[in-house]
């Protein structure tokens, strides 16, 4: 089974914007997620009900001692958004905030099928590398390094 699906934008698409297509193939669905966004849907996870834009990027330069600039973050939100992965909700206006409600995220169903892939994927691919690549080198010291044609 070979199916193309068409996912919209969620707003008024500029000059060369537009949705993404998704190809399925089989029970196969292609879900992809770069670092910074796996990154950034794990924290919402971690994070729960309070995930807003300003506790996501605090948990993330704890957690991973990384800077985070809001605009990245802000981007990677959208876009995650966008893919169907998360979804959002406005919370109630604060005068701290000048009458702006904050913008809470969460992971959809299918934002979970992709995070399980993106799990099980490098999981595969860690169990897959021989144990003697991961030793420390105290423990072998590089035998037959030199023999290694670069």
């Amino acid at each position: 089974m070979l199916l193309l699906r068409y996912i919209p934008s969620p707003s008024p698409p500029r000059r060369g914007e537009g949705g993404e297509v998704e190809l399925i193939i089989g029970n196969m669905k292609k879900f992809h997620l770069g670092e910074f966004e796996e990154v950034v849907m794990l924290t919402v996870g971690i994070l729960y009900k309070d995930a807003y834009g300003v506790s996501i990027k605090k948990e993330i330069e704890n957690r991973l001692s990384r800077n985070v600039s809001v605009g990245a973050l802000q981007t990677a939100l959208k876009r995650l958004e966008q893919k169907g992965y998360l979804k959002s909700r406005d919370g109630e206006s604060t005068q701290e905030r000048a009458g702006r409600p904050k913008r809470y995220f969460m992971i959809t169903a299918y934002g979970k099928k992709a995070m399980e892939y993106a799990k099980s994927t490098r999981n595969e691919l860690w169990d897959a590398i021989p144990r003697v690549v991961l030793e420390s080198v105290s423990s072998h010291r590089l035998q037959g390094a030199r023999d290694w044609k670069w």
